[in-house]
């Protein structure tokens, strides 16, 4: 009998970009439920948009959805770990971000607009999308930031939530404050503008 993984070497020897169920299997003790998380996920992307494969769409759209409790949500989890100085920490994560990754470099980028750092951010380009407690709210201390930027992706098409019309700017996006704007006591507007790094902050996938 022969055996197959879920992997293969490309001619030139190097590691192939890992689909999907096995980008996920390091992060089952960091994630709960990651594992039918994911499958529903593929089940989504069976054909994905954007000429991505199944597993690429899938990984983003993994990361849309939405955990009972917002700190066990995948796109949670990896944000506060880029955050932090301890780069071993990502380890666990390196074959999901490469995935993720991929997709998004197939995806084309929206220039010149204005859009609600270490981390993924998701954004929106509809402001009537704020309105949603568990995003912006109307009550309590808020603060909204609108970023013009070229380093960002429409995800909508490989997300769980298609109608909130999310954007999600890739981290290590490096931002300059423009200004500040208290329309109101609770409520902090920052404006920034991507500007480019003396070197790359991220290497090219």
């Amino acid at each position: 009998t022969t055996t197959s993984t879920t992997s293969e070497k490309d001619t030139t020897g190097k590691r192939s970009i890992n689909p999907q169920q096995e980008a996920i299997v390091p992060l089952k003790q960091l994630v709960p439920d990651i594992k039918r998380k994911a499958w529903l996920a593929k089940l989504n992307s069976e054909t994905p948009a954007d000429k991505l494969t199944p597993d690429e769409s899938a990984s983003i759209m993994l990361y849309s959805m939405e955990w009972t409790e917002q700190k066990e949500s995948l796109y949670y989890i990896p944000n506060s770990t880029l955050r932090k100085e301890e780069r071993d920490l990502l380890k666990p994560w390196f074959l999901y971000l490469k995935l993720i990754l991929t997709g998004l470099a197939k995806l084309p980028s929206i220039e010149g607009k204005k859009f609600v750092w270490w981390g993924f951010s998701s954004c929106t380009s509809r402001i009537d999308v704020l309105e949603q407690e568990t995003i912006f709210g109307k009550i309590g201390m808020r603060t909204i930031f609108t970023i013009e930027s070229k380093n960002v992706k429409n995800i909508r098409r490989h997300s769980m939530y298609p109608d909130e019309d999310e954007i999600l700017l890739l981290p290590a996006t490096q931002v300059e404050v423009i200004c500040q704007y208290h329309p109101s006591e609770d409520v902090h507007m920052i404006q920034l503008k991507e500007t480019e790094p003396l070197y790359p902050l991220q290497d090219p996938v």
